[in-house]
Formats: structure tokens, sequence, C-alpha cells
């Protein structure tokens, strides 16, 4: 029987049902899947039962795998699994995965591990119908621009230090990044447009800091509309997975001390590019030990 797909909102999201993920997966399965991503950007499978490996083995499906981050190290005994774990960082604003390097990972995969008795939701926004939102002469002049992202703007700074977050920090910025990307990005797969930006995001290029940081607040309010925005809230042995090219996500700090561990996995992908053609550009820093490029991230 192929995988069942239902909706979950109008704009983004879906729940998937009736993967085998113990099983090796005919292509049919995984174009149902990459289909169901392309149209939904974000599916959810519940009570997936998975370990680290089995996580990198589904996240295999799709592609090459990151390693964990270009600076954070790897969860103890992987290289590819990223702990998002409230003792080290609480990662409360709208971002896109480590789109300070020149290719951010194309498909991120998070596996609940220990969840809240309440709170701690992601949050997942669609970039593609925040641009198609754009009023026609806000669209054109986004499709005009680019703007450097740099991981020494750092969304996952805690609002309490304790000797874990301050770690964390410290290596997350250890090695510098900046790149250039467009602010709207074409999708590879669909040819979509979406706004490219998010909590890396740090100066329009030929603009200056303050005008930068007015145009990139106007252009992510469009982003996070209510009705561009999946809620998800968490249950143990879950599995998400996000187009990481035309979404940006939030996890919401509202759980108090409680513990919540999600871990990540991530796809490489190819270089961005805009609409003009042009694709992005590195600036600062070689993060080809994070991930090799690809030309197209089927």
């Amino acid at each position: 029987m192929p995988p069942t797909i239902r909706k979950l909102t109008s704009r983004i999201g879906a729940l998937v049902e009736g993967v085998d993920f113990a099983a090796h997966p005919d292509p049919s399965t995984i174009t149902t899947l990459r289909h169901a991503l392309n149209e939904h950007k974000a599916i959810v499978f519940g009570d997936v039962n998975l370990d680290n490996a089995a996580q990198e083995r589904v996240a295999g499906w799709f592609g090459d795998l990151t390693t964990a981050h270009p600076n954070v190290p790897a969860a103890d005994g992987t290289t590819n699994v990223l702990a998002v774990d409230s003792e080290t960082s609480k990662a409360n604003e709208w971002h896109t995965d480590v789109t300070f390097v020149l290719n951010p990972p194309q498909l991120t995969t998070l596996r609940s591990i220990v969840t809240a008795p309440y709170g701690g939701e992601t949050l997942i926004a669609n970039a593609a119908a925040a641009y198609r939102d754009l009023p026609e002469p806000l669209r054109a002049l986004a499709d005009s621009l680019r703007v450097v992202h740099t991981n020494q703007y750092d969304y996952a700074r805690p609002s309490a230090a304790t000797a874990s977050r301050e770690e964390y920090d410290r290596a997350f910025v250890s090695t510098p990044y900046e790149t250039e990307h467009p602010v709207v990005r074409v999708h590879p797969l669909t040819g979509e447009r979406g706004l490219f930006i998010g909590g890396f995001a740090k100066r329009i290029v030929g603009l200056s800091s303050s005008d930068s940081a007015d145009l990139l607040r106007i252009f992510q309010s469009y982003v996070t509309r209510p009705e561009n925005i999946l809620r998800w809230t968490w249950a143990p042995g879950q599995l998400l997975i996000f187009d990481n090219r035309i979404t940006q996500h939030y996890g919401v700090d509202n759980y108090d001390d409680h513990p919540r561990r999600l871990n990540r996995v991530t796809v490489a992908g190819d270089v961005p590019v805009g609409v003009d053609g042009r694709r992005s550009e590195q600036l600062v820093g070689d993060a080809s030990h994070y991930s090799k490029v690809l030309e197209a991230a089927a």
C-alpha cells in the first residue's frame, strides 16, 4: 500500500502514514515522499521508533548527509546528528538552517527524544506563500536584492546563561562564515520562488544596516503570517521533515525549565540561485568539511 498523505493546514504541512521505516524503501515510496515535501513543505510521521542510525538512514533516502554542524560537535557516538537540546540552546528565533554557508541543507529531519509536558512546539513557515503574498512592487524589489548571512548573528543565544549554553555559543561562532544569497531563491525542483532570509540574514547588499533591518523586517512579516505557519506539538518518537530551501522554523521557548530534546539530521543541498540566475557566493569561511556541494538536489 502506498503512503497516505493528509494535509494539516491549507498552506503548509501534511501527516504521512503507512511508511515502513524498518524496510528498504521502494523508489515509489521515496517519490511519494518527495512529492509531498514539494507540495506541503513539511511532513510529519507519528510513532516512528527510530534511533540515531535509523534517522540517518531515513534522511539518506533524500540525498547525502551533512555532518552535524559546521562548528558545533555532533551528538556522542555520531557524525551526522546534532542534539537540539534545551540544556545547551533554545533557538527561539525564526531561521532557516545553516544559511551562512554556500550550500545550506536541502532538508532537515527532527526526531523527538524528550518532550516537555507543555509547550516546546516547532513552528514552520512557508516562504513561497510569503513571497506570493507580497504586493507586486515588493516582489519586484525582493527579486533584485542580495543579502549576507552570517553565523556571527546568532539566533541561539539563551536569555539565561549557563556554562553549557555559553560553551555552545562559543562553539557556534568559533569559525566565522558569511555568504551572500539572493533574497528570493528559486526552488531547484519546483521552480517556486521563496523569501530566503531568516535569523542569519544580516545585511542587504548595497544598503545601510538600518535600511537593511527595516526592509528585512517587512519581508519577514510576510513569512510569519499565521496562515503560512504549521504549529507542531511534539510527542515522543515522532519525525518531522521539512524542505529547508523554502521554509523557516522556530522552536518556541514556552516550556519553562523542563527538558526538551530533538535530534537533527540534515541532507546536503545545492547552491541557491536567484531570479536572475546568479548563484550564492561564499564570502568568509570554508564549510566543505560540513557539506559537499551538489549541482542539483534531486
